[in-house]
């Protein structure tokens, strides 16, 4: 029996050893991983569902109205109640604007930015932009509210009158 009992404590320690081996997970008894998985995580393609593969261009080149439409082909012809057009740049079209406003009776500038070419404008109880916008016949000048559509209603077409007359457009 003492025979036995010798063979079988190094058999029970190799038995033990090779099944830790084995349930650990050892690179000995798996099978290589192939494809993506065997990549890091963060070198696999990112799986994206089809619908969100593109972001959805519908209405993006959209202009909200025909007036709007006029400053990026604007002629004389096209101009409307609330816009037209006068010679020169858009820069000096703006500092030109910003004189004529100055000597209309009732016209309060709020604000002015070059940059955008606008001035924020209240006259006759209406507040509105006037907007300078460089074209290839020169600049267009025009009304518009505060969401970018042209301005309607009484107050802006007579500042635009006013304004042609004295800008000569």
């Amino acid at each position: 029996m003492r025979l036995s009992s010798s063979l079988s404590r190094p058999l029970a320690l190799v038995l033990l050893a090779v099944s830790v081996a084995g349930l650990s997970g050892c690179k000995w008894f798996t099978k290589g991983a192939k494809g993506e998985y065997a990549l890091p995580p963060e070198a696999r393609a990112l799986e994206v569902p089809p619908d969100l593969n593109l972001p959805s261009t519908a209405g993006a080149m959209q202009i909200p109205g025909a007036a709007a439409a006029t400053p990026a082909g604007a002629s004389a012809t096209a101009a409307s109640a609330t816009g037209f057009n006068i010679p020169g740049s858009r820069d000096d079209a703006f500092t030109k604007v910003g004189e004529a406003l100055g000597g209309i009776d009732g016209v309060t500038i709020a604000s002015r930015a070059q940059l955008l070419g606008t001035y924020d404008v209240a006259y006759e109880g209406a507040n509105f932009l006037v907007r300078v916008v460089g074209v290839d016949a020169g600049a267009y000048i025009s009304a518009v509210d505060p969401r970018g559509l042209p301005a309607t209603g009484e107050a802006p077409t007579k500042l635009m009158a006013a304004l042609k007359a004295k800008l000569g457009g």
